[in-house]
């Protein structure tokens, strides 16, 4: 492998994301629900339940379709698919159906729903928003901003009581969360969540050395070391983060940790648990690309990374919509890699 691969999203890429975003995104079923009830009222349909984000196998899944699908078309204007992303989205950011997941949100039950995975998704779809120059973006931003306040409180009032931080490689995996999160108060300037982010990633973190990286878990899409890495690249000046990273994994110049440097093999993508490991792959290559980029000029290190990349990215790329148990999500990482 040369030093000069580097994979790069296509129009025709974007276009076969769109269409298997598009597919799922109102489709209500199956649907895997995380949903707790105080009565039996509270049995419903999750189109009942989530007016706005019902499709897609699961909530978080559904959220950060529409992130993609809103980052694809703002890529690529002339996509295909625009028609039909501007009309879905038209349908369903309204202020009725923000209500409806707002009432879900508030009830007492439901304080700990999707954190804080989702809770960083719905602010990167908001994020996303802010960003675009499509017209009729900044309404639906606008739309949308109950919930964008509802969830920068929530991680308000829940990192300060947040003593240590989740190191798994799935949902609850704080490192993500933050990184996400971090980007959302950034762009919106909201500079005391900011400070609250980086405090907080300084406290879990700044004194993490030797990295084992005993991973992968079996049902692990992200990778706990790499993202805890790929937290402070963004928390720490540049310098201080090239210091911190050498101590962090020493030895990664000789390929050591040798787990982070091997795709992980997926035995059965109908299971969706075994399947994460698809996603692993793909959020790997978007860490070790964007790790690549922080690392002095001539590093090897970062020619290291950049091959390993390619290397998880491809063993991913391909089976993106080989079940329902990738489609549904897959392809938001695999664009968070490609991006990168």
């Amino acid at each position: 492998m040369t030093t000069q691969q580097h994979s790069v999203l296509t129009a025709e890429m974007a276009s076969r994301f769109a269409s298997l975003a598009l597919n799922h995104l109102t489709r209500e079923y199956p649907n895997k629900l995380m949903h707790a009830m105080s009565s039996a009222a509270d049995a419903q349909t999750p189109r009942q339940l989530h007016p706005i984000f019902y499709g897609s196998y699961d909530w978080h899944s559904c959220v950060h379709g529409y992130w993609l699908l809103l980052r694809l078309l703002d890529r690529f204007p002339q996509l295909p698919e625009a028609e039909k992303i501007i009309a879905v989205a038209g349908r369903h950011f309204t202020a009725e159906n923000v209500a409806g997941e707002m009432a879900y949100l508030q009830q007492t039950q439901h304080a700990g729903f999707e954190r804080p995975y989702g809770w960083a998704w719905c602010l990167a779809l908001s994020q996303q928003l802010h960003e675009m120059t499509l017209p009729q973006a900044a309404e639906w931003a606008k739309t949308l901003a109950p919930m964008s306040r509802f969830f920068e409180k929530s991680f308000s009032t829940f990192l300060p009581k947040a003593t240590y931080p989740l190191r798994v490689g799935s949902h609850f995996n704080t490192a993500f969360a933050l990184a996400l999160t971090l980007d959302y108060a950034r762009c919106v300037k909201h500079h005391k969540l900011a400070e609250l982010i980086e405090e907080t990633a300084l406290r879990w973190h700044l004194e993490d050395v030797h990295c084992q990286a005993w991973e992968p878990g079996g049902d692990e899409f992200l990778s706990p070391s790499l993202m805890e890495a790929e937290l402070m690249r963004r928390v720490l000046p540049p310098e201080a983060f090239v210091t911190w990273f050498g101590r962090f994994l020493p030895d990664l110049a000789h390929s050591q940790p040798a787990t982070l440097f091997i795709p992980a093999t997926v035995t059965d993508r109908s299971d969706g648990k075994i399947g994460h490991l698809d996603g692993l792959n793909l959020s790997r290559a978007w860490c070790q690309r964007s790790l690549a980029s922080a690392l002095p000029a001539g590093d090897p290190r970062a020619v290291l990374l950049r091959q390993t990349a390619e290397a998880h990215l491809h063993s991913a790329l391909n089976h993106l919509d080989s079940t329902y148990m990738g489609e549904h999500w897959l392809a938001t990482f695999a664009l968070l890699a490609l991006e990168a």
